[in-house]
Order: structure tokens, then sequence, then C-alpha cells
């Protein structure tokens, strides 16, 4: 589905080039849930950024599908975008004067693809997230579990190849954060839907299949959950993080 091939990024600041990704390789197979973790600055968002041709990668191969995405034009781009990869952000990135039907349809109603089938498509995506009972409502009237399974609904409708998640649970309290997850495991189990997470939240992370630890650009672990439970997996992510930054703290000595 998704394959990264030694991927570098830098940015200048000033006259300094700081390398925010060095050579990174992963590899995303269809139907996979799997989560990105690493400290603040290991390259987490960048990579994301860089997956989805917000910014431009200095070298390297982003392939879905086998189509080379950091070969593409901008209107081509555009379209990859708007059919191919579903999108669901921290701050929710709903219309407020929209109701929250209309705002899952959004991205159908941009593309000029409006029809019957689009707002079944809606009303079915409304009843699996649990939200088919706020559907007529504005994102003011709604919680923020609420406005969030209504982001992930919204990155689906165009039935994308894949789902790009943004710390998704970062505003979110425990029980919201859940129900979101929760969105995405529906997603995953009912619709086949491929999700590339990012996240600083293990709870989150700890109910995907794989984790990808980053540090300092690079790939430093992969955590795989297989037949772990939920809280076994946490706490093994947990451990792997602690211990990247006690090394991190080492390396400073």
């Amino acid at each position: 589905m998704l394959n990264i091939k030694d991927v570098h990024k830098s940015f200048m600041v000033g006259s300094s080039k700081y390398e925010v990704l060095k050579g990174v390789k992963l590899d995303v197979k269809s139907g996979e849930f799997v989560a990105v973790m690493g400290p603040s600055g290991s390259g987490k968002t960048t990579l994301l950024n860089c997956i989805s041709c917000y910014i431009p990668v200095d070298s390297g191969e982003i392939l879905l599908k086998g189509t080379d995405l950091s070969k593409l034009d901008g209107n081509q781009i555009a379209k990859v975008r708007n059919k191919e990869l579903g999108f669901v952000f921290q701050d929710f990135m709903l219309l407020d004067g929209l109701t929250v039907r209309d705002n899952i349809m959004l991205p159908r109603i941009i593309s000029n693809n409006v029809s019957k089938a689009m707002e079944a498509s809606a009303d079915k995506l409304c009843e699996l997230f649990g939200i088919s009972h706020i559907k007529n409502k504005y994102p003011a009237e709604i919680s923020g579990g609420e406005k969030q399974r209504t982001a992930v609904a919204r990155a689906l409708i165009n039935e994308p190849l894949m789902i790009m998640a943004d710390e998704p649970t970062g505003n979110l309290d425990s029980k919201s954060s859940k129900a979101v997850i929760e969105a995405f495991l529906n997603a995953k189990s009912s619709l086949g839907a491929t999700i590339l997470m990012v996240t600083h939240d293990s709870f989150a992370a700890s109910y995907c299949d794989r984790v990808i630890l980053l540090k300092d650009g690079q790939i430093d672990t992969i955590k795989i959950r297989e037949e772990k439970s939920r809280s076994d997996f946490q706490k093994e992510l947990l451990d792997a993080i602690q211990k990247m930054g006690e090394e991190n703290d080492d390396e400073k000595l």
C-alpha cells in the first residue's frame, strides 16, 4: 500500500542546515493500523507531511500503490489528497456553518460529486461511528469526541486508500480518545481502512497493529502487537519510550 524508501528531509534555519529525516524506510500494508511515535523533534509530523506532499522530500521515494507521490505536480497531488488520502487533524477542521452530516460530505461536495449515493454513504458512516443522533447538529453543539468522530467519517467519505491522522486524540479526554480510536478500529474492521497515525498517546497507539518509534529522524524500533493484550502492549510502548529518553539523557552527558 505505502512504501517509504530512504526518505531524507532537512530544513534551513538561518545559515544552518538541520536534517530532520535521515533515510526513513517504512512499509504500511493494506488494512493495517500503524502508529508513529517518538520524542518531540524526532520527525513524526515532518514524515506525515512528506507523505501527504505538503512539504517536498530532499531525496527518496514515497510510493502509494506504486505511484511515487514525490514526482507528481500540484494538480496531481491535489487529486491524490482528495481521492486517495483522508486526513484527520488534532483540531478537527470542521466548518462551523455546516451540520455534522454536511461536514462529512464536504470532500464530495468540493469535488462536485454530489448524489443520493453520497448521502447514503454519509448516513452509513454516521451510523458506523455512533453519531447518527447528532448528524443535523452543528460543531458548536457537540463534544470534542463527537467532532473527531465526525472528522474520521469525513476522511472516509471518498473511500480513500489511506487515512492520515495527526495527533487525533491530542485535545481529547480519555473517554473521547477511546471513542475516536474505536472509530478507527470500526473503519478498519468494517471498511478495510488503512490508517497511519502520528501520536504521543501510548493509550491510542496500544490499539495499533504496529508502532514505529522514531528517534532523531530515524526508525529506532518497530513494536508489533500480535497477540498481546492492549494493556501489555501499552506497557511495552511506555518502556521503549522511557528507554529512548534515557538514551537521549546519556548522550547529553
